[in-house]
């Protein structure tokens, strides 16, 4: 199964890597929504892990962008971030967010929700 990661932080997309590498998890990483979209655009993936706040293109607009695409409407994509407010969490889920992790990750509970999300 292949998960694409997008964080503007190279210490998380490193955490991620080690973390979904680790339980056998084909990882592809962008640094931000546009580069997510370009690695949407080239690969196929099962899930999609985001930030909110990144630069170029955030994480809600990145997912506006990866629904207003037909082939990726049922695509999981979970939202990794530091935000807590409700106001934030109700922007994810109406720009088509299935979930909502905090950071920091615990590893042991995000693979539980990837084996959710994913099958």
């Amino acid at each position: 199964m292949r998960v694409l990661t997008v964080d503007d932080s190279r210490t998380i997309l490193a955490m991620l890597q080690h973390t979904l590498a680790g339980a056998g998890y084909e990882v592809l990483q962008a640094e931000n929504g546009q580069e997510g979209l370009d690695v949407l655009g080239a690969e196929n993936v099962d899930v999609v892990i985001t930030d909110i706040n990144m630069p170029i293109m955030d994480g809600i607009e990145f997912i506006k962008n990866v629904r207003a695409s037909g082939q990726y409407q049922s695509l999981p994509i979970l939202i990794l971030t530091t935000e807590t407010s409700q106001d934030k969490r109700d922007q994810g889920r109406a720009a088509g967010g299935t979930g909502w992790i905090v950071k920091p990750f615990d590893p042991d509970k995000l693979l539980s929700v990837i084996k959710k999300v994913s099958h």
